[in-house]
């Protein structure tokens, strides 16, 4: 058989792809068109009418091998046309759980390579890292590259310089009585806020700062504002005629 003659068998088996998509369970709509993959096997499609599949299409494809004169199907499946309805792109649980995700009862592994990690008894080369924390029974310990990462992002966030609260405060908190500065190797840049009326409990950065700042002077009080005192026993009368 001839190459042309193979391909044309092939544009030609759109009752046996359809017949093979009834078989394998599916309901073919409209035929949609045909695919040449090589010259061996040819994509035949029909519309899919499924609930929840919009813009998806059958597809059988037939194929025929060496001196064969009739086509036989290889696969039917069922396909995604342009503009079908997709779900979205899978995304890993590591990298689609945020801040404020966890709740009571939840459980939340770090991962056996987790790069802010390191085992307890290996030296990270950061002895402020690992400072008096040997024997605590801890089996890992905070890396110079999960401090380093924490350090920006309390930096960076709303407890840090270029907040909003902190461009429009006269006092940075690292003169702020109320700042327990953090231990180890980030005690000169972070502290914990120890006011209840501002960042209370908060990890907030040396130079942060508000309004609620212990070196706030309290408002001297205002005057009383001065007027003329009513005497209601001058009234003036007015007769109206009857």
């Amino acid at each position: 058989m001839s190459l042309t003659a193979q391909i044309d068998l092939l544009r030609d088996a759109v009752d046996l792809a359809r017949d093979a998509i009834v078989a394998d369970g599916g309901v073919p709509g409209d035929y949609v068109e045909v695919v040449v993959e090589d010259d061996n096997s040819a994509a035949h499609y029909f519309t899919a009418d499924l609930p929840g599949y919009r813009g998806w299409r059958w597809c059988a494809v037939v194929a025929v091998a060496g001196d064969e004169d009739k086509a036989t199907v290889s696969e039917v499946v069922l396909l995604p046309g342009d503009g079908a309805l997709l779900a979205p792109e899978w995304v890993p649980w590591t990298e689609r759980i945020a801040a404020g995700d966890l709740t009571p009862g939840d459980q939340l592994a770090a991962e056996p390579d987790d790069p802010r990690l390191v085992p307890n008894q290996v030296d990270s080369g950061d002895a402020a890292a690992v400072d008096g924390e040997l024997g605590l029974g801890r089996r890992r310990l905070l890396s110079p590259f999960g401090r380093d990462e924490a350090a920006q992002r309390w930096y960076d966030g709303e407890c840090g310089p270029a907040s909003a609260m902190a461009q429009g405060a006269r006092h940075s908190c690292t003169s702020c009585g109320f700042y327990l500065p953090l231990a180890g190797a980030l005690s000169f840049a972070f502290g914990v806020c120890a006011n209840e009326y501002s960042a209370d409990g908060h990890v907030v950065s040396a130079e942060y700062g508000c309004g609620a700042h212990s070196d706030v002077e309290p408002k001297a009080p205002t005057s009383a504002p001065q007027f003329d005192p009513f005497d209601d026993g001058v009234l003036e009368v007015f007769a109206t005629a009857e």
